[in-house]
């Protein structure tokens, strides 16, 4: 079984990072085998609206004709058994690179067939891991469930089982004093860091341990 960790934030050891490494530890210890990629390391772009993937007939129907360095992990998810994708929400969605990989993901699998439709080899399970600074009451106003539910319908529809784990209220910087973040409450977000968020840590591995484990996942 083979589990592939997808981190969507520019950053490799902070909050979201630590969270897909986490649930890829989760799955491990199931005895999947694992791989984390790091979007921002990676040279690509999303979509180019090419419709190579749904020309009747040709080569690539049904799948992604770029070739860049995205291509290969696109690839390896085709045959793997789960997928985690995480990333920090940027001005309420998430990070661009994280879009730019879900358009170039789910695309070319997207049958336009009344009902729609997927041409994915087979279900997977995946689990999609949301860091942010605000409280979750905070991004219940601000319209961040849409932004979940909406990509929870389109991996369900195209890949198979999903579930979402949400990080609120996260700590931003190691030190608030050295920039202009006036907002928010150091000592709170300090706080915050030792007592919550470890338990965010268990909740990613055990989101880990149910996309490598044999019971069923929330949808």
């Amino acid at each position: 079984m083979t589990i592939i960790g997808i981190n969507g934030s520019p950053r490799k050891l902070w909050n979201t990072s630590t969270l897909v490494a986490k649930a890829l530890e989760g799955a491990a210890s199931q005895g999947a085998t694992t791989e984390l990629v790091h979007l921002y390391d990676l040279n690509f772009k999303g979509c180019k609206s090419c419709f190579a993937c749904k020309t009747r007939g040709g080569k690539s129907y049904g799948k992604c004709v770029l070739k860049d360095d995205l291509a290969p992990v696109l690839e390896k998810i085709a045959t793997a058994d789960g997928l985690v994708i995480g990333s920090p929400i940027y001005f309420g969605t998430v990070t661009g690179e994280t879009r730019s990989f879900l358009e170039r993901l789910l695309f070319p699998y997207l049958t336009y067939t009344v009902p729609y439709g997927t041409l994915f080899p087979g279900k997977i399970k995946s689990g999609f891991i949301y860091t942010m600074n605000v409280s979750e009451e905070q991004s219940k106003e601000f319209g961040y469930d849409q932004v979940f539910k909406t990509n929870e319908r389109y991996l369900q529809l195209l890949l198979g089982s999903v579930e979402s784990l949400c990080a609120f209220d996260t700590c931003q910087v190691d030190d608030y004093s050295k920039v202009v973040i006036e907002s928010f409450d150091p000592a709170h977000k300090a706080r915050r860091r030792s007592e919550v968020f470890p338990l965010e840590c268990k909740r990613a591995f055990e989101l880990g341990q149910r996309l490598a484990g044999v019971e069923s996942i929330l949808s």
